[in-house]
Parts: structure tokens; C-alpha cells; sequence
């Protein structure tokens, strides 16, 4: 099974057959007050550019920086949102979605 971190760069298909992109970004959900601080994934970010949209972080009262949301204004024009309840598969170095291209909403 891939993990999370491995999904960047990996191709996204949707159940056409037709080619989304590449995952650039991946959207968590982070779970405090626990022991441990863990998190879901939430949706990846795809895009037809390849390149690695990480490190655009929130702060910790959850906003987006002003150089953050600026910088994600630029980068993610064009790229489209999978919620990862579509994701079928992922284990075999590309990534399977149930919803069709034209479904996913823009980021």
C-alpha cells in the first residue's frame, strides 16, 4: 500500500480512463487533543503542471498567511480538488478516482 507522502507526482485517473493530472498537494484535517497529534486526509490536490505545491500552511487559528494564500492563488489556477472519499485505488503508483474530470470542483 502507497503511503500518504508517496501520492505526490503520482498520475490521477478518473473511471473514463481519461487523465485528471498529477497530485501536486494533499489537504489534512488535523485531529488535536489527542496523545499524539495525528491527521485524515481530507482530498488531494491535482494538477495537469507537474510540480510540489507543499508547505502552504495555516496558522494555528487555522487562516491562511497572507504570502500562503497569495502564493495558492497563483499555483493552484487550473488545478482540480479530489475529495478523497473518490479515491479508489492507490496502491499501484497511480491513483484511481470514482468522480469524472468534469465533476471535480477548481480550486
Amino acid at each position: 500500500m502507497t503511503s500518504v507522502t508517496e501520492l505526490i507526482g503520482q498520475s490521477v485517473w478518473d473511471p473514463n480512463g481519461v487523465w485528471v493530472g498529477h497530485v501536486v498537494d494533499i489537504r489534512l484535517i488535523k485531529h488535536k487533543g489527542e496523545l499524539q497529534q495525528s491527521a485524515t486526509v481530507y482530498g488531494l490536490v491535482v494538477s495537469a503542471h507537474r510540480g510540489k505545491l507543499l508547505c502552504l500552511t495555516r496558522d494555528r487559528h487555522r487562516r491562511w498567511g497572507w504570502f500562503s494564500r497569495s502564493l495558492a492563488r497563483v499555483l493552484y489556477v487550473g488545478s482540480a480538488f479530489v475529495p478523497w472519499s473518490s479515491v479508489t485505488d492507490h496502491s499501484g503508483g497511480e491513483v484511481y478516482i470514482s468522480a469524472a474530470k468534469q465533476e471535480l470542483s477548481r480550486v
